[in-house]
């Protein structure tokens, strides 16, 4: 009998901003956006957040964007060092558990 592999769990952040697209955010925060976008990609080369984007099916309602990280306190991490969150600009935030089932 072989033993199973344990399957890994990666951490979903769900954000909704306080924007109804992503041209508003563009034109009222656009210095957040580059801050967010070059934190991101230290995050990314660093290996804790391994994917990340926004919802582009929901047009009129609040802006809203995922991101996947390898753990609990790197998405703890990412949520409350974003400069949208420093900044007021999130009306909602969570974290979910999530399994890759191709992992």
């Amino acid at each position: 009998m072989t033993e199973s592999k344990k399957q890994p769990v990666y951490y979903a952040v769900f954000v909704s901003l306080k924007y109804k697209s992503f041209e508003e955010a563009k034109a009222k925060a656009p210095d957040q956006i580059a801050a967010h976008l070059a934190r991101s990609r230290e995050l990314h080369q660093q290996g804790s957040l391994l994917m990340s984007g926004a919802f582009l099916d929901k047009t009129g309602e609040p802006l809203t964007t995922m991101a996947v990280l390898s753990s609990r306190s790197a998405a703890e991490e990412y949520i409350h060092g974003d400069p949208f969150f420093k900044n007021g600009m999130i009306s909602n935030w969570y974290i979910r558990e999530w399994a890759n089932m191709f992992a």
